[in-house]
């Protein structure tokens, strides 16, 4: 097959003037690399195409692909990540990953935890502050724990993301809503084990690669998965292994990822995160439908890895999930 590469490269956007946070989420060279080494290791062509604008002017060149590896996050807005599939959406050409309803909500944390616990599984209670005024209405119990509605990686999260008091929850509100100009999501603080589980396939052919327990080393920021500690995943970060013949508590996580992930319709690969409240009861956090993919940093290539899975067969059960989309040309 003839496959195109979209994505976001950090470098560019670096150059032309945006911040590290602003571009923590896009992708470096060697990423794009190792994609495009494993799709022509499995046989296919490749073409990188880039930025969702590029993608915009080789569509208009009259170009096309069997296939589109679509890794874009997109710049602004909840509904960026859903960008790139639109538009191959609207000239009939399949891609990887969720589809944009998919993309918009699994980015929208309030949206996502809706439909999962519509779905019957556990999630923190919540609420979401869009003006500094709503803090008056959040009546939970502390400890709370904020972040912004639609970021990943970490974006906005800190130890002062743990909130102990109503003086906390203000101060911390007004800070990300001037910082990231969207809501803030509250949520139960949850002081148990972390899991990331990472989920192949789709629909009913979905199913669990494995599970890797977030354990924070010495000099990490204390008690939250942190945009710094993911940063300085390497040395403030193990990322364990655990597996679900072993640990109970690990199989009920994967039992929670593997419905949710069917809850929502995410597609061909991807995690759901989760973690523990006081009872060692796990419960789900945030879905990943556009995973990172970068071959030693990323969890999901890492969680390949440390059960044997090479990476280019990970990225070749992408490939074979989304090929079922694929209509003869």
């Amino acid at each position: 097959m003839r496959v195109g590469i979209t994505f976001d490269l950090r470098s560019e956007y670096l150059a032309e003037g945006y911040d590290e946070q602003e571009t923590a989420e896009f992708d470096r060279a060697d990423t794009i690399d190792a994609i495009a080494d494993a799709l022509q290791q499995l046989g296919h062509v490749v073409d990188r195409i880039g930025r969702a604008k590029t993608l915009v002017r080789r569509l208009a060149a009259g170009d096309a692909w069997d296939l589109v590896f679509n890794i874009c996050e997109g710049l602004r807005g909840m509904g960026r990540e859903a960008q790139v599939p639109a538009i191959l959406e609207t000239f009939e050409i399949p891609y990887t990953f969720a589809d944009p309803l998919v993309m918009s909500v699994c980015l929208q944390k309030e949206l996502t935890k809706l439909i999962v616990a519509q779905a019957g599984l556990p999630t923190p209670a919540a609420r979401v502050v869009r003006q500094l005024s709503d803090c008056e209405t959040v009546a939970l119990p502390f400890p709370l724990f904020a972040k912004p509605l639609a970021e990943g990686t970490g974006k906005g999260i800190s130890p002062a993301s743990r909130l102990a008091n109503a003086h906390e929850l203000r101060a911390v509100c007004e800070q990300l809503l001037q910082q990231y100009r969207q809501p803030v999501l509250v949520e139960s603080y949850l002081p148990g084990r972390e899991f990331t589980v990472g989920l192949l396939g789709s629909g009913s052919r979905a199913r669990v690669l494995g599970t890797l327990e977030i354990v924070l080393l010495p000099g990490a920021e204390a008690g939250v998965y942190s945009y710094v500690n993911k940063e300085r995943c390497e040395e403030l970060v193990e990322y364990r292994l655990v597996e679900a013949a072993r640990d109970p508590v690990v199989r009920v996580a994967e039992d929670v990822a593997l419905r949710a992930w069917q809850a929502l319709d995410c597609r061909d690969g991807g995690r759901i995160d989760l973690r523990c409240d006081a009872g060692g009861k796990p419960q789900f956090l945030e879905a990943n439908p556009l995973a990172g993919l970068h071959p030693f940093h990323s969890d999901l290539p890492m969680l390949s890895t440390a059960i044997g899975m090479p990476y280019r067969d990970l990225i070749g059960a992408i490939v074979n999930s989304a090929n079922e989309r694929v209509k003869p040309r």
